[in-house]
């Protein structure tokens, strides 16, 4: 009897100390900053109220990161600039020649370009939120 009363008095009993976290953070990621940057992330979590290391989960929760140029969207745009080149040629030849006789090769030209850009800016992955 003593006992289950004892037992019954341990439980009840409050225990001190700091109370149990729900989510425990357990891993770190360090960061190297320069002290301008420093002074930028410790300057805009002070103005939301929060710790840098917050601040820092808050933006990275909500950050978008824009995917660098696959290796075909590379070879348009130096497919493009090719183009662009061959235009400010054909444009000298219509200074020296006369406009007329460079018009069909200006008109070519300007399509090419034109189907490029339409490649370039076609959206094709949906999921990139670009």
């Amino acid at each position: 009897m003593e006992t289950a009363k004892a037992q019954h008095q341990e439980n009840t009993r409050k225990k001190g100390g700091r109370p149990f976290k729900r989510v425990k953070r357990t891993h770190v990621l360090v960061v190297r900053l320069t002290e301008t940057e420093r002074l930028l992330v410790e300057g805009k979590a002070r103005e939301a109220g929060l710790s840098a290391s917050a601040w820092f989960r808050a933006a990275a929760k909500k950050a978008v990161v824009v995917a660098r140029l696959r290796p075909e969207e590379a070879t348009l745009l130096r497919m493009l600039s090719g183009l662009a080149n061959n235009f400010n040629q054909i444009t000298r030849l219509a200074h020296r020649e006369g406009l007329l006789s460079v018009q069909g090769r200006c008109r070519q030209l300007l399509h090419d370009i034109q189907h490029i850009l339409q490649q370039v800016s076609k959206d094709d992955r949906k999921g990139d939120d670009r």
